[in-house]
């Protein structure tokens, strides 16, 4: 093996050129065992071509040798060859001791192109054969939860746990948490939390523990969790947003728009967090400021819905209706396809006296909002107050369907068709 090894110290020190002189003489002349190690040795350092060359060469000679057939398998995967892998993976025979092996990177394959069922196959047949290895039952973890399989998921998950805690760098009692927590059980996703900050800390596993304490209700755990991350990595920008929500729901606003102010110096392109802020600030009577946020949160995205009916509101509260109207115009949404805007702009018209705007706001308005009693009651007081009283009578009607007790709706509907008669 004294080439093999002089080749492997030439790709360390960088001598490429010469490494592969040696190489296409252990590829020519070689021994099957040297080429065996240089091919492994020349696929780690990334020499795929050269590695695969050296696997083929030995298939002439070793056409069944299961071995073989997995390297030359995984060299393809690599280069991106799949389909390639797949058919040389399915030659390995079930009587081979590297069939397990082939089983687990054809899995790999087929869940990557999205053939779940073959995938599983794989795997429950790998399972058969290797039953102490966890790595299967890691692999049919990932497989179920990307599936949504939760309870399979789960169960996968704890069998790798009675003998593991990590599988390829992964926290499993992490994955169980967050998959438990994506399923909406987050105060049993918290113990599981607990174990994985405790056996390692992770900003990613203190995101979740912090996000799901939250989510749960626990507000002083997620609070110390998101100050807790906070101090590891104050560019973890997805806390700020989080954190405020938790001081928020706290009682604490000051705080919560102190985090907010911290979130926007770190990622000031947040449109959700200038949203947020304009809320808080507006709560703790800094209404300047939370109309100034509102208005760089939509700036960010004209398209934002959000904080343009917010800022809507706040301008309702202020009777500013030459605002909402203006607001309207500017943003990048049409009004049919938010027709909240379109009741905004008919009750801003008719507090501007522009009623045949207004008439024309409310009628489009109409389609989307026939069931809502509170815009029928704002929309059939206007149709009376501009003398259209059979259009009222129609309105006032229909919402006696939904609310057949109300004596105001009844004594109306009785004066508008007595006016009629």
């Amino acid at each position: 093996m004294e080439r093999v090894n002089k080749i492997i110290i030439m790709l360390e020190n960088g001598q490429h050129n010469e490494a592969l002189t040696e190489y296409n003489v252990v590829l020519k002349s070689g021994l099957p065992d040297e080429k065996f190690l240089l091919s492994e040795e020349m696929y780690q350092y990334g020499f795929l071509d050269e590695a695969k060359a050296l696997v083929e060469n030995l298939l002439e000679t070793f056409p069944e040798e299961g071995e073989l057939l997995v390297l030359l398998g995984e060299i393809l995967v690599e280069a991106g060859n799949d389909e390639e892998a797949i058919l040389v993976l399915e030659k390995i025979s079930e009587h081979d001791a590297n069939f397990g092996q082939s089983l687990l990177l054809l899995a790999d394959l087929y869940q990557v192109q999205g053939l779940y069922e073959v995938c599983e196959r794989k795997l429950l047949k790998a399972k058969e054969i290797l039953p102490e290895e966890v790595i299967i039952d890691f692999a049919l973890g990932e497989l179920y939860s990307e599936q949504g399989e939760i309870a399979k998921a789960l169960e996968a998950y704890e069998r790798v746990l009675k003998e593991e805690n990590e599988i390829a760098g992964v926290n499993i009692n992490q994955r169980i948490a967050d998959l438990i927590s994506a399923s909406g059980m987050f105060e049993d996703a918290l113990v599981y939390y607990e174990k994985a900050i405790n056996e390692k800390l992770d900003i990613n596993t203190l995101f979740g523990y912090a996000f799901t304490a939250l989510q749960a209700g626990y507000y002083q755990t997620a609070i110390g969790r998101f100050r807790e991350l906070k101090e590891l990595d104050p560019e973890y920008h997805s806390l700020y947003l989080h954190l405020a929500l938790a001081y928020e729901r706290e009682g604490d606003l000051e705080n919560s728009f102190l985090t907010i102010q911290e979130g926007i110096k770190q990622d000031e392109f947040n449109k959700e967090l200038f949203l947020f802020g304009g809320k808080i600030a507006v709560k703790l009577g800094k209404v300047e400021e939370g109309e100034k946020y509102l208005r760089e949160a939509i700036a960010l995205d004209p398209g934002f819905i959000e904080a343009a009916l917010t800022l809507n509101e706040l301008f309702f509260q202020q009777e500013r209706y030459e605002d909402v109207i203006e607001l309207i115009t500017q943003l990048d949404i049409k009004e049919d396809e938010e027709p909240q805007l379109l009741w905004d702009s008919a009750v801003s018209y008719q507090k501007l006296e522009n009623f045949s705007y207004a008439l024309d706001k409310y009628e489009s308005a109409y389609t989307f909002f026939k069931k809502n009693q509170t815009f029928l009651h704002d929309y059939g007081y206007f149709l009376i107050e501009e003398g259209k009283t059979d259009r009222a009578a129609e309105i006032f009607k229909q919402m006696l369907i939904e609310d057949p007790t109300n004596e105001e709706y009844m004594d109306l509907l009785g004066r508008l068709t007595g006016l009629k008669d």
